[in-house]
């Protein structure tokens, strides 16, 4: 079902010479981009879901592909509510299709920076956050297109929680680490060891079917 996946291929060897003053400069200025009117849509039911929650905690999913992450983590946390974003229809139907959605389970099609902006304006503040497997944006040239290096880092921060970053390119999370400590929030960055149970995602079933090196960094955000 799975074929071979093939190692990150980068014209990197190590953290991106850039780094430093690319976090600087997002975590010292407001981004001031429109907000895409589907993902407002998307955050406005975001909204009338919790309402009937019962102020349960909130946990995110961002980048959730089929989703197979976010009803883990539904399973995981059942008196949480879990809202698993993404930015293709297409995989949220795959995702929908695979079965009934847990009850403590949204799955909503949004642009993920966008979704953290509105979440930050309306005082969101998250029990946890997952990134599972972003995509890698390898070429140096694409670091402001990395999570870390992207103007929305600061909205990511803000919205607390225990984040947690899962990759098979270990340099974006010892990026993700350094960005993270120019902000002053401690993390930790280990191997993701290969009977740590089952794959929470489809690209995590994919990197191990394929003998990856995965790897894991968790912080405590403010």
């Amino acid at each position: 079902m799975f074929g071979n996946s093939k190692p990150v291929v980068s014209n990197q060897t190590g953290i991106h010479q850039d780094l430093f003053r690319t976090v600087q400069r997002h975590l010292t200025r407001t981004w001031q981009a429109p907000v895409a009117e589907h993902t407002r849509a998307a955050f406005a039911e975001a909204l009338a879901w919790l309402a009937e929650r019962q102020d349960a905690p909130v946990i995110l999913d961002s980048g959730c592909g089929t989703a197979r992450s976010s009803r883990w983590l539904a399973a995981q946390h059942p008196g949480a509510a879990v809202i698993g974003i993404d930015q293709s229809a297409h995989r949220l139907a795959r995702g929908r299709d695979a079965g009934a959605l847990p009850d403590n389970l949204l799955l909503l099609r949004a642009e993920c920076a966008d979704f953290w902006r509105l979440a930050e304006e309306g005082g969101w503040r998250l029990m946890a956050h997952y990134l599972l497997y972003p995509n890698p944006w390898p070429k140096a040239a694409h670091l402001k297109r990395r999570w870390h290096g992207h103007p929305v880092f600061p909205s990511l921060l803000n919205l607390g929680g225990t984040l947690e970053v899962r990759s098979n390119w270990p340099i974006y999370l010892q990026e993700m680490q350094a960005a993270l400590g120019q902000a002053a929030i401690p993390s930790t960055l280990d191997e993701l060891p290969a009977d740590a149970g089952e794959a929470v995602t489809d690209f995590e079933l994919k990197y191990l079917h394929s003998g990856h090196a995965l790897w894991r960094l968790q912080a405590q955000l403010p």
